[in-house]
């Protein structure tokens, strides 16, 4: 009777452990394709999206979305073969975009900007210089293309050097953060 009970608990075992490797394996796969085709998981690498992003910070972002103005994207860097930059939708496929005077107008209309409400913005201004240099587009925004730039505008390389970025050269979206846990957030 003790060999037919040890038997069976051997095979309740076994199959534990066989149904633990499935569902692990099930699991792995699912997340796989999750991050295939659906998010990204990207780590930020430099400073040109402080201080919403530090270097350093883990986000997660989609890839199939739509795009509006101040959504924060992921997109194939246009003068770095391979690389990615991170950068904030300034401008939408027909809009004119200017900034004077640290106020950025969209279409002849200003536009806040809370986000550049920081350190940085405060001690240009200190020093008597603007946060975001003067410019004005020489033409508006193209069809399928989007004038981006980064919150840390006195250091961010971005539209106002490379150029306006097509649709399809945006990656992601980014819809939160999880690193440091210290600063999740939504976007």
């Amino acid at each position: 009777m003790a060999k037919k009970a040890n038997n069976a608990e051997e095979e309740s075992l076994g199959k534990f452990l066989l149904d633990v490797v499935v569902m692990m394996v099930i699991m792995g796969g699912i997340l796989y394709a999750l991050f295939t085709f659906v998010l990204s998981n990207e780590t930020v690498s430099g400073p040109s999206m402080q201080p919403t992003f530090e270097n350093g910070d883990r986000i997660i972002a989609v890839r199939h979305f739509s795009l509006k103005r101040n959504d924060i994207v992921i997109l194939k860097a246009p003068d770095q073969k391979g690389a990615l930059y991170i950068k904030r939708v300034i401008g939408l496929p027909g809009d004119m975009v200017t900034s004077k005077n640290d106020k950025l107008y969209i279409n002849g209309k200003q536009v806040a900007e809370p986000y550049l409400n920081n350190k940085f913005k405060k001690a240009a201004n200190a020093a008597g210089q603007p946060y975001t240099n003067n410019f004005t587009l020489t033409r508006r925004v193209p069809k399928n293309s989007y004038f981006v730039m980064g919150d840390h505008r006195d250091v961010s390389k971005d539209s106002r050097y490379f150029g306006f970025v097509k649709r399809d050269a945006i990656t992601g979206k980014v819809v939160f953060r999880y690193w440091p846990l210290t600063h999740w957030q939504t976007f």
